[in-house]
């Protein structure tokens, strides 16, 4: 998710005029910004059940906090890139978190339901232009040898936010209420916009993303093909995964405190999943693609099936976590070896469809769920999976290989 842009005069500490202190507290003041996107954007998930009932909504309808931003999302990935034009980057940044602001404040004290899904939608508005943005703006705001390690805090804030923002918004809710989650995120949103506005320096940008970048590349049979992956990847765990608190309360018998500290251990394993990975992720790339996916699928296979054992689903609930932890790297590196010419086109696609995913994915869940039930959503998730493992099988070639050579290699054979 690199737009790089950045002019040959534009201000930048890498010209030496912004201490190195100022340049990486800026870099955190847009990695708190990240945690604080990715969080807002996940934290129904673990308050469900709370927020359907109070709003009187059933569950499946009550999916629609996820749906409603991930549509919005995968539109204004791609129209942030091809409508930003020339406009300060920095101008841009600001904007969203202010938009992030205002829609967990109306969130907060939506009194109904439609009054929630417009906060949402106010979510899914600036949620597609920040992470097409952020990563960009942190690597130039360090001096040139510091980019990656800039670009890792940014992911490491992700990161966080994926793995630990649903467990974290559901142990607030547990102490005060949901409406409590959506206020403290708030704050944190405030803390990181206050900063931002004092640390991020002018980003000028003379670029912008063409309409027929994104037509050559999806000209392409290795990227088209790649997009697809993602696309059932990422559905097999958001059709699921947005109704994992109601399955516990409801299914598995757990209790609300129960459920809590089980998302927590979720967000954990998953944290350390994502460090575990990235050792050998760009050896082995298919081969722990392919582990990923086939643990997503055994969670969701197995789940419905165990859920009169309390013990055997925390396990399946834990290994859910250690796929989902590894499989943002996993997919995000696929990607960027699959569009190595044309690298700003392919991370708003890859932005986009990932959204799409979340959207559909959950939208489709929430179908299931209220027609047939949570444990048969699962199995349509393990489905998912199941298709994506056939796509990754698709493209060939061995585990062991060089993941940068057999990328390269099949790219270049189109």
């Amino acid at each position: 998710m690199i737009e790089n842009n950045q002019p040959a005069d534009s201000h930048s500490p890498g010209n030496g005029d912004v201490s190195p202190l100022r340049s990486w507290l800026a870099v955190g003041s847009v990695t708190i910004g990240a945690f604080a996107f990715v969080t807002t954007e996940f934290l129904p998930v673990g308050l469900l059940p709370q927020i359907a009932r109070d709003l009187g909504v059933m569950p499946g309808t009550a999916g629609l906090m996820v749906t409603v931003p991930g549509v919005i999302a995968a539109i204004s990935a791609l129209g942030m890139m091809l409508g930003a034009g020339c406009i300060d980057r920095r101008h841009i940044l600001l904007m969203l978190s202010v938009l992030l602001l205002v829609s967990n404040l109306i969130s907060a004290f939506a009194p109904s339901f439609a009054f929630m899904l417009l906060g949402r939608a106010i979510l899914g508005a600036s949620l597609g232009g920040f992470w097409t943005l952020a990563l960009a703006a942190a690597a130039r705001l360090v001096r040139p040898h510091d980019a990656a390690r800039a670009t890792a805090a940014i992911l490491t804030g992700v990161t966080c936010a994926t793995v630990i923002g649903v467990p974290l918004g559901t142990f607030i809710a547990g102490l005060a209420s949901w409406r409590a989650s959506f206020m403290v995120t708030s704050v944190l949103v405030a803390v990181a916009l206050a900063a931002q506005a004092v640390l991020i320096p002018s980003l000028p940008s003379r670029a912008a993303l063409r309409v027929a970048d994104l037509a050559a590349l999806l000209r392409r049979a290795h990227p088209r093909r790649s997009l697809l992956m993602v696309a059932l990847i990422f559905g097999a765990h958001f059709s699921s995964y947005t109704y994992i608190a109601p399955f516990l309360l409801q299914n598995a018998s757990f209790s609300l405190s129960s459920i809590t500290w089980l998302l927590l251990g979720f967000g954990f394993v998953g944290f350390v999943s994502n460090f575990a990975f990235s050792a050998i992720v760009t050896r082995n790339l298919k081969t722990s693609l392919v582990t990923v996916v086939s643990l997503l699928m055994l969670a969701l296979l197995s789940m419905p099936l165990l859920r009169h054992s309390e013990p055997a689903v925390m396990v399946m609930v834990l290994v859910w976590g250690i796929a989902f932890g590894a499989m943002p790297l996993c997919l995000s590196v696929w990607m960027q070896l699959a569009t190595p010419d044309l690298p700003e086109a392919g991370s708003a696609l890859f932005v986009s469809i990932i959204q799409v995913a979340i959207a559909v994915g959950s939208l489709i869940g929430g179908t299931v769920v209220d027609q047939v039930g949570i444990p048969a959503d699962f199995w349509f998730g393990s489905a998912l999976a199941l298709l994506g493992l056939a796509a990754i099988a698709s493209f060939g070639g061995s585990g062991k290989t060089s993941a940068n050579a057999e990328l390269t290699r099949q790219v270049q054979s189109e």
